[in-house]
């Protein structure tokens, strides 16, 4: 027996690849699928199932494309109804691979199609939990995601999901080991831990929602207390996943069109596209193209994207490091924008040399922002509010980058303020997004509160975020 957790760190997502005498079942694949595929191939193995823990919100799964390339049918949960082909599993329905089996335990809550999948050894013994967004390492999935059916609340879906942990999960032996669909930093859960395997008898342990003397009501109060607003394209990515969707390399051909400076500028102006630039923050800070947006392949890119361009609708044209075009299209078809129209042939140096107008941010090291540090400087913490309550600049407003729109109002029109996050990543993309709606009598901080910490500007007391 063989289990691979593929883990995308940009997405915080896990796959899994489950391998038994020739036999193998895909959980939670990535739109981009030819991995699993060479994968069995290589190990002269079929690809006999391919399970779905639920309809994803976050990431346009793999399971369509899958199953025309190899022949394997899609696998969900009761309630599920999709647009497609599947297998509705019953409750403890059981699924033969090689010489083990896996189970399909539904566990509604996340959503009311939520299931989880009990791998049983060849033995018999139960052995791993792949348990979707039902159970995270350290959390639980939101309640709030699910496409509305009738007049089921999130209090109703905390509630399913409170016997679906006790009477499903929580029964199940401590050495069980649990695979989650997800990890620290998805939008899915509140507080998840960074690791993403564990076993089941520690998650009892240091899992709030685990405790033996939780009551159903004190469970459905922590599990809905303090949810941000979902990102808007969640119901998008719900539906292509329901309804299914355009096989990537498609969306790939369509994207990877070269355009010279001089056309690139023309489509960008009759299209309404968004410029976006994803090279590093620094190489946009020196130079990039008016009105374009920061977003860097190197950090949390399709997250952002989806949190901050929402409409996946949206006409796209890329601005990326030379030899990463093909990379930065199949990263943002994982979201469901599928609509880019191609990207600046030699990137932004093609723009420089074409004599192309440019625009730059206005960027200082973190010493001489120590120099020129008063009370009456304009400071903005762009960092989630958490962050904030964390520890920062005492006199610093907190404008979080998922809702900058909401505090447009907030900074000042003519006076110089100052942007910063938490490392520099952040404040670039709040820049560029600023710059792009006319506001440009801003500095960045380089370096964010990391490096701020380190000198002598005065912040707030230290508060444990585990405690917020």
């Amino acid at each position: 027996m063989k289990i691979e957790q593929i883990y995308t760190g940009c997405l915080a997502q896990g796959a899994y690849y489950i391998e038994s005498n020739g036999e193998v079942a895909i959980i939670d694949p990535l739109r981009e699928v030819q991995p699993y595929v060479d994968k069995a191939q290589q190990q002269n193995a079929t690809i006999k199932y391919i399970f779905e823990t639920h309809f994803h919100a976050d990431f346009v799964s793999g399971h369509v494309t899958l199953a025309k390339k190899t022949g394997a049918p899609i696998v969900y949960g009761p309630n599920a109804k999709p647009s497609f082909e599947a297998v509705i599993a019953k409750d403890n329905q059981a699924f033969p691979l090689g010489n083990i089996t896996i189970i399909a335990l539904h566990t509604p809550g996340h959503t009311m199609e939520s299931t989880s999948y009990l791998l049983r050894d060849e033995n018999g013994k139960d052995h791993a939990l792949f348990s979707g967004d039902t159970l995270f390492l350290g959390d639980v999935g939101r309640p709030d995601l699910a496409q509305k059916i009738g007049e089921i609340t999130v209090e109703d879906l905390a509630s399913h999901l409170y016997d679906s942990l006790r009477e499903k999960i929580m029964p199940l032996a401590d050495d069980v080991i649990v695979y989650p669909a997800h990890g620290a930093g998805s939008a899915c859960g509140k507080n998840m831990m960074k690791e993403t395997i564990d076993t089941l008898g520690n998650q009892k342990k240091v899992n709030y929602a685990l405790r033996a003397d939780m009551s159903r009501a004190e469970f459905i109060k922590e599990v809905t207390d303090g949810l941000l607003p979902p990102p808007s394209y969640f119901p998008d990515n719900v539906k292509l996943n329901k309804e299914g969707y355009d096989d990537v390399s498609e969306v790939i051909k369509r994207g990877t069109t070269a355009y010279l400076p001089t056309e690139f500028e023309v489509i960008a102006n009759e299209t309404n596209a968004i410029v976006l630039d994803v090279r590093h923050q620094n190489d946009f800070v020196k130079g990039h193209i008016p009105r374009s947006i920061f977003i860097g392949l190197d950090g949390s890119f399709a997250p952002w994207v989806g949190a901050l361009i929402a409409d996946i609708e949206q006409p796209i044209l890329l601005v990326t490091p030379e030899g990463r075009e093909e990379e930065t299209i199949t990263r943002l078809s994982r979201v469901g924008f599928d609509t880019t129209l191609g990207y600046l042939k030699g990137g932004f140096n093609a723009w420089k040399k074409a004599s192309k107008e440019y625009d730059s941010i206005s960027s200082i090291s973190v010493e001489t922002f120590q120099k020129s540090f008063n009370e009456k400087l304009s400071i903005f913490d762009v960092r989630r509010e958490n962050e904030y309550k964390s520890e920062h600049v005492l006199e610093a407003k907190n404008t979080p980058l998922d809702y900058l729109n909401n505090h447009l109002a907030e900074f000042p029109k003519d006076n110089t303020f100052f942007v910063h996050c938490a490392g520099g990543y952040r404040s670039v993309i709040a820049a560029s997004i600023l710059k792009s709606r006319g506001i440009h009598n801003l500095i960045n901080v380089e370096g964010g509160f990391k490096a701020i910490k380190e000198t002598e500007i005065p912040v707030s007391e230290f508060v444990c975020p585990t405690t917020l």
